[in-house]
């Protein structure tokens, strides 16, 4: 990119009205979002076509998914806050040692995950929450992911270091073809060429491949700031150490939400059986669709605040948060009413099964109700990351996946029993908007009310 163009980019983000340049950032992290959330939709209804059991299984490779995406989005937004900070202080070569080095560690990552499956994957179906009907064809979803495991997971990192940069219409592009071709890939797969879930994990891993290709592209194609080459490779000058400090919160929200991703699937399968577990699987794919809009424009926050905070803009990163807070509460509050309209044919769209639905519906309900306040805990910890806080971040994080909701998972089972189960995620999100409120209040306590002098 050249010298201009970076300060254009400079201006754009420093100077641009703060309404105006995050709902501009945020159309296309939205329609990535959407774009995979729809996939994840049709994949679970496609799936759930062919039987409770497999759909139960896709509830159970989503907890390995949700792995490869923990390492991913740590390295991405590790990196990514990083960079957005350097170049908002107008460093662009430590922005190249950063971006590469998190780039090639998760690339290793992957690589190190998919061996391990490889050698120990009957006891990680186990591990995942698999019962023994659920697991053969949780195995045969799974076989096809992991030999793209590496493609998966540096996918999520280079999605997230566009958008830190401000280039978040590049990452749309590369997650929008994927996600089209997955759709229809599935409906080669399973459906023509008779292939059951095995086709779904095929087209799964074809799809990741060419959007991680795409993404890349992006990087080698000099569409960014942020140059990706074998020679920025630098443990010591990428700062691997800061990378993985200040992206841990993402590996610890993710890891504890894959965490009770299996707690979830062996307590709905204690319970329920196959129905429970489908049951869930189905409940956690909706509700994320009604949270992906709300992520998305926050996702469309994180370079804004980042960058301004970088180039000691104070009052623009104050405003942005505020703006983005507001909006995010009052589209969760709309999807949320739509979704208690009609919980029952939610369920139904994916699986027809009058046990499904039984246990479906009321955790539906619960779900739909403890996220409207769901922006506050999102927007609060995108704000600390994106800061550089990490220890606010990484507290924050890890409330809502994993500190409070694991305890849920265990006691409240053994209290409530199926109720329990539906009711843990709810209460978790609900009982950590209140610490969220209180370090974004300290935060801004914390920050200089007036810019830096240039």
């Amino acid at each position: 990119m050249s010298n201009e163009s970076a300060q254009q980019q400079y201006d754009r983000l420093t100077k641009v009205p703060v309404r105006k340049l995050i709902v501009t950032l945020a159309i296309p992290t939205i329609l990535s979002m959407m774009a995979t959330t729809i996939y994840n939709l049709v994949d679970t209804a496609f799936v759930g076509s062919l039987g409770t059991s497999q759909s139960g299984a896709v509830g159970v490779v989503f907890g390995f998914m949700a792995i490869l995406q923990a390492f991913g989005f740590m390295f991405g937004q590790g990196a990514g806050s990083i960079l957005s900070r350097l170049l908002g202080a107008k460093d662009p070569n430590s922005a190249c040692y950063t971006a590469s080095t998190g780039f090639a560690a998760s690339f290793i990552c992957g690589v190190i995950i998919a061996i391990l499956g490889f050698v120990f994957e009957d006891e990680l179906i186990v591990m995942l929450g698999s019962t023994p009907t659920i697991a053969p064809y949780a195995k045969a979803y799974l076989n096809n992911i992991m030999f793209v495991a590496p493609f998966c997971s540096s996918s999520f990192t280079l999605n997230n270091m566009l958008r830190y940069e401000g280039k978040a219409k590049l990452g749309m592009i590369g997650l929008l073809t994927g996600g089209v071709l997955n759709i229809g890939g599935d409906a080669l797969f399973i459906f023509q060429m008779k292939m059951g879930i095995a086709g779904a994990g095929l087209s799964t891993a074809i799809s990741q491949v060419i959007s991680f290709s795409i993404l890349l592209y992006m990087f080698l194609s000099h569409k960014t700031q942020s140059k990706l080459a074998f020679s920025f490779v630098n443990a010591a000058r990428g700062k691997l150490t800061d990378i993985i400090t200040t992206g841990f919160p993402s590996l610890l929200r993710q890891g504890l939400g894959s965490l009770a991703t299996i707690l979830i699937n062996f307590k709905a399968a204690q319970f329920a059986g196959d129905a429970g577990v489908s049951a869930m699987t189905i409940v956690t794919r909706v509700s994320f669709f009604l949270v992906a809009i709300a992520l998305g424009i926050g996702q469309g926050f994180q370079p804004v605040c980042a960058f301004n905070y970088g180039a000691g803009k104070y009052r623009r990163q104050r405003e942005a948060y505020r703006f983005t807070l507001l909006l995010s509460l009052a589209v969760m509050t709309v999807l949320t009413v739509f979704a208690l309209i009609f919980p029952e044919e939610l369920i139904r769209l994916f699986r027809d099964d009058p046990d499904v639905i039984a246990v479906g519906k009321r955790a539906l309900i619960l779900q739909c109700l403890s996220q409207v306040p769901l922006p506050i805990v999102m927007i609060t910890e995108m704000l600390m990351q994106s800061s550089g806080q990490k220890i606010p971040a990484t507290v924050l994080s890890s409330l809502r996946g994993g500190i409070l909701l694991i305890p849920m998972l265990i006691l409240l089972p053994m209290v409530r029993g199926l109720a329990g189960v539906q009711e843990a995620q709810p209460l978790s999100f609900v009982l950590s908007v209140a610490p969220a409120m209180f370090m974004a209040k300290r935060f801004f306590s914390k920050t200089p009310k007036e810019d830096r002098k240039d």
